[in-house]
């Protein structure tokens, strides 16, 4: 269980995240996570990284328990700061970052495939930001980044889901493909890339993020400053409270 960071073939390093059982990350594993990737781009023999998941999901963005069991709000500082580093860590990274996307993608996980490079999913994913359903803001930045304008608010306002041939529609996500064939999809185009010039890449990578439209780092930042406030007057609390009560309502109903 955790972070696990290998070269699968000349090039080509995987960064797998493995947190049963939705991998939903505690701020330990999002730091991790961050110094996975980073690590896996400074290494001047790699030209591509994948990013993919264990288990049932690609990603459920944070650990709900570790911030209820917090009396005060570090737990709550330590996951922003944790995603900030995940998220900045995709983004930054020296080589391109191909994300492998199996079952669903929530919260965080819109933070980490909407930072990377080029994105593959398995026929059975599924995008959303249920951010307001849990009393927290956040990722609406990465979201805009696979869809238009005016989706993006109405998955956000609503915690709506879109399914990975919907995001192709829009090209976001470059290729879906059958669960059992994500993570040869996945590692065809990373080989791709991995073929080129690791210089070439390398510098196409920062001149693609240096004509990047927005500053991701700073929007996300700004977004943040509203789920501490929204935590610091007791609303996200109250939230994620009948959050946890609805669970166990319908754990005691099965």
């Amino acid at each position: 269980m955790g972070i696990d960071r290998h070269t699968e073939t000349e090039g080509v390093e995987v960064v797998t995240v493995d947190y049963p059982p939705v991998n939903a990350l505690p701020s330990d594993g999002w730091f991790a996570l961050a110094d996975a990737i980073r690590a896996a781009g400074r290494n001047q023999d790699t030209r591509a990284v994948v990013l993919r998941a264990e288990g049932r999901g690609f990603n459920a963005g944070v650990d709900i328990k570790e911030m209820n069991a917090d009396v005060g709000h570090t737990a709550l500082i330590r996951a922003n700061h944790g995603c900030f580093e995940a998220f900045a860590a995709v983004y930054d990274c020296e080589v391109p970052v191909i994300a492998a996307v199996n079952g669903f993608c929530l919260g965080g996980g819109i933070g980490l495939v909407g930072n990377s490079d080029v994105i593959v999913a398995s026929d059975d994913a599924t995008f959303g930001l249920p951010e307001v359903d849990r009393g927290a803001l956040g990722a609406a930045t990465h979201l805009a980044r696979l869809v238009p304008q005016h989706l993006m608010r109405t998955m956000f306002y609503t915690a709506g889901k879109l399914t990975a041939q919907q995001l192709h529609h829009f090209g976001s996500v470059y290729q879906v493909v059958p669960r059992a064939e994500l993570d040869a999809a996945a590692m065809e185009v990373a080989k791709n890339i991995a073929n080129k010039d690791g210089r070439v890449i390398r510098a196409a990578k920062r001149a693609l993020n240096g004509i990047d439209v927005q500053d991701v780092h700073r929007s996300y930042r700004y977004e943040q400053g509203f789920t501490m406030e929204l935590n610091l007057a007791g609303v996200a609390d109250e939230i994620r409270a009948r959050f946890d009560d609805d669970l166990a309502a319908q754990k005691k109903g099965n």
